[in-house]
């Protein structure tokens, strides 16, 4: 099983920094941001001792990194044309440090389009993707399954085939599922999987399914919200996100954790990671085993 969270590459540990977080979670692949999510402020490739991180993967029997993009990025909209333009010459970027990282995938949320309308955000996000996404880079664009908050564009499995369609270099552009950001744009992650899956086949191509993002969700089905829950804790529960986890169509997929930390108070907070993951591979849900660490100074 492929399965892991996503960790922190910061600080002196670096790359062989995040792999032992992952390690500690008895992960078998892991995710990260290459810098702070929040802003485009990047250390040097140089610096993120890429080596001893590969190396470490190896020992620690880790696969498929999945890198995520920052956040900020909005290629969606191109009311700014100066942000438009350093937003892509930004991603040109990312995606030459994703490569020197080795990294398999990079999650990419799509943007959203600001009041111009979803047709036009899209247009204006393939345009974007079009500008820094060449034929001889190795990492893969893995756009994610939105939950429609706003004006959000990829809160459909269609809104995501119409940026597709519109890529020149098709086979570096796949798709991230994200199961929190699927049930509040209105998919049946909870009661029909199996015809959710059935219908990302039909609409996109399973082929193109590069990772999945496993969260429970704060608000019910159809909410538009983007709120995670641990698992079990949220709308979707532990039964549905366990059967995704060990779905026999999914074993060659990276299923990432991104859900909250718990602690008594702001300043003690502690990854569920190893907890849930714990949870997910041995199908044995023990919450009070969170409630536990959620007390922990």
């Amino acid at each position: 099983m492929l399965i892991g969270a996503n960790v922190s590459m910061s600080g002196k540990g670096m790359f062989p920094g995040a792999v032992a977080q992952a390690a500690s979670y008895d992960a078998t692949t892991l995710q990260f941001y290459v810098g702070a999510p929040q802003n485009t402020r990047r250390k040097d490739v140089s610096e993120m001792r890429i080596p001893e991180g590969l190396d470490a993967m190896q020992t620690a029997d880790l696969s498929h990194l999945v890198i995520h993009a920052p956040y900020i990025v909005n290629l969606a909209n191109a009311k700014d044309p100066e942000k438009w333009a350093f937003g892509v010459q930004f991603m040109r970027e990312e995606v030459q440090r994703s490569d020197a990282l080795q990294a398999y995938t990079m999650a990419f949320h799509p943007g959203a389009h600001v009041g111009a309308g979803a047709e036009t955000g899209i247009a204006n996000l393939a345009k974007g993707l079009n500008e820094f996404i060449t034929a001889d880079q190795h990492v893969t664009i893995a756009l994610e399954t939105m939950a429609g908050k706003g004006t959000e564009i990829g809160r459909t499995f269609e809104e995501l085939a119409a940026i597709i369609d519109q890529v020149d270099q098709q086979d570096k552009v796949m798709v991230t599922m994200d199961t929190c950001h699927m049930s509040d744009a209105g998919y049946a992650v909870r009661d029909d999987f199996d015809g959710v899956l059935n219908e990302f086949d039909h609409v996109i191509g399973l082929d193109k399914l590069a990772a999945i993002h496993i969260n429970d969700s704060v608000n019910e089905q159809g909410a538009h919200k983007d709120r995670h829950a641990n698992i079990g804790a949220g709308t979707i529960g532990f039964d549905a996100l366990e059967k995704i986890v060990n779905h026999p169509q999914l074993a060659a997929i990276p299923k990432i954790l991104e859900t909250p930390f718990v602690g008594p108070d702001k300043k003690h907070m502690h990854a569920p990671y190893g907890v849930e993951i714990g949870w997910l591979t041995s199908g044995n849900y023990q919450p009070e085993q969170l409630t536990a660490l959620a007390q922990q100074d």
